[in-house]
């Protein structure tokens, strides 16, 4: 058995002399074929939005087709698992949400996502900080009108969020946690389309989630924009306030990325990445995506390792404490 992995000196001098001459060919002709980018997001929510209007830029710069594939459950698991076992040949990368990176251990299978431990790291596409919303039927209008009342009511008052552990749903425990309040989430698989026509009705008084996700509901007026989480107020939502100045602390944006299955060759996550910078760099979509609430984020590869080390570290507490509570 042990002989047919046995290879000769001169087959060794063949396959570097060959690893040598196709290297470069690759380098030089990539992409030269449609590349596929994996997303955990559900169709049609504010992180989709975002993935698909990047990614029809990024085409367009690379100059061939970027398949946007959804695959969404299982709280991201289900993509990840999608991508990781993919070819490394460059073809098929993964856009996950800042959510794979900070998920309850033992959630999910393989989550959270560690790198350069499970992916490669390649780029990222763009901040979208969460706005902190309530039905108009709820009556509800600032952040401190909402914390008042759910110290009245303790548990009493809902909100949805996309998923447990997800980020939404993290962002509703810091702000319990900071308030000294108790709310109770409703979790929804189906991003905010589906949790939206509850909240509208009234069924479930809060929402928190992008503002893509949220925007035709803000404009009809059917939702109160209560707070965002951004670190400072938006220039395009002079008057929202942000969390924090209600909440000390209380910061949460939504971010993806794009990494690449191990073993992806450098030079086409180099290229990739260059051509990210090159289309976030465009005036005309950073201005389009300002209007959904989402701001350009070009990073490099070690650039993006290190930002989900922090993200990592700044909700750890949050989720051990969370898993505490949920093992009483």
């Amino acid at each position: 058995m042990k002989q047919r992995f046995k290879i000769g000196v001169s087959g060794i001098l063949a396959l570097a002399v060959l690893a040598m001459v196709t290297a470069p060919a690759h380098a030089d002709q990539y992409p030269d074929k449609p590349i596929r980018v994996i997303s955990d997001s559900a169709p049609g929510s504010a992180v989709d939005v975002i993935f698909r209007m990047v990614m029809d830029r990024l085409g367009k710069v690379l100059g061939q087709q970027i398949v946007a594939v959804d695959q969404p459950g299982a709280s991201g698991a289900i993509a990840a698992r999608a991508a990781s076992e993919a070819v490394p040949d460059g073809y098929t990368l993964f856009a996950p949400a800042l959510s794979l990176f900070i998920s309850l251990p033992g959630k999910a299978p393989n989550l959270p996502v560690v790198l350069p431990r499970d992916f490669l790291p390649v780029g990222s596409l763009a901040d979208e900080p969460l706005f902190i919303c309530a039905s108009a039927k709820s009556g509800l209008k600032t952040l401190p009108g909402l914390i008042a009342r759910a110290k009245r009511q303790p548990g009493g008052i809902s909100f949805a969020a996309t998923g447990i552990g997800r980020l939404t749903h993290l962002t509703g425990l810091l702000v319990e946690s900071r308030a000294g309040i108790r709310l109770q989430v409703v979790p929804y698989t189906g991003g905010p389309a589906a949790a939206l026509p509850d909240v509208i009705a009234g069924r479930v008084p809060l929402i928190i989630e992008g503002y893509s996700g949220l925007a035709g509901a803000i404009r009809a007026h059917t939702l109160n924009v209560l707070a965002v989480g951004s670190r400072h107020r938006l220039s395009d939502f002079p008057n929202v306030p942000t969390a924090a100045e209600t909440l000390p602390g209380v910061v949460s944006s939504g971010w993806q990325g794009i990494v690449a299955p191990l073993g992806t060759p450098a030079a086409d996550i180099r290229k990739v990445n260059e051509a990210l910078k090159r289309a976030l760099g465009e005036p005309d979509l950073a201005t389009q995506l300002a209007r959904r609430g989402a701001y350009v984020d070009a990073m490099t590869p070690p650039e993006v390792t290190a930002f989900i080390n922090a993200q990592q570290s700044q909700w750890k507490p949050v989720l051990q404490a969370f898993e505490a509570s949920i093992n009483k």
